[in-house]
């Protein structure tokens, strides 16, 4: 009985990576919509393409119905900012990386003139384009 030698066993259990594939898939499910970034805004609907997607994390200046800024890039996102500290630090995030693309979040109520003057500050910051974003249209 005991010269009886154990054949390797040639299987491979999977049952662990089940369980690890099936954590990994709600940390994602739970993590993605966190992933998008900015102050919530009213956006104006508008028949619009999606952008594509690059591999750059976009610059984003939202602009509350009270006429205030945000910046999603720093420690403080949720805190207004003046316009002329947003173009300062727009300008070196874009020295550095002259592809990141920046965007323009709009509440639908804030005035016309106040969205310009914020693409105007973003352009004079070295920004080659300035994007609008707006909800598609259902």
């Amino acid at each position: 009985m005991r010269n009886k030698k154990r054949k390797p066993m040639a299987e491979i259990n999977v049952v662990p990576y089940i369980d690890v594939m099936l954590v990994l898939l709600v940390v994602f499910m739970i993590t993605a919509p966190l992933l998008m970034q900015g102050v919530k805004v009213d956006l104006p609907q508008a028949p619009s393409e999606p952008m594509d997607n690059k591999e750059e994390e976009p610059l984003i200046v939202s602009v509350k119905a009270d006429g205030s800024f945000f910046l999603n890039l720093g420690k403080d996102q949720e805190s207004a900012k003046p316009l002329p500290e947003i173009q300062e630090t727009v300008a070196k995030v874009l020295r550095q990386k002259p592809d990141t693309p920046v965007l323009v979040w709009g509440d639908s109520a804030v005035p016309y003139g106040v969205v310009i003057q914020a693409m105007t500050s973003l352009q004079a910051a070295g920004a080659p384009s300035v994007g609008l974003v707006t909800e598609p249209d259902s």
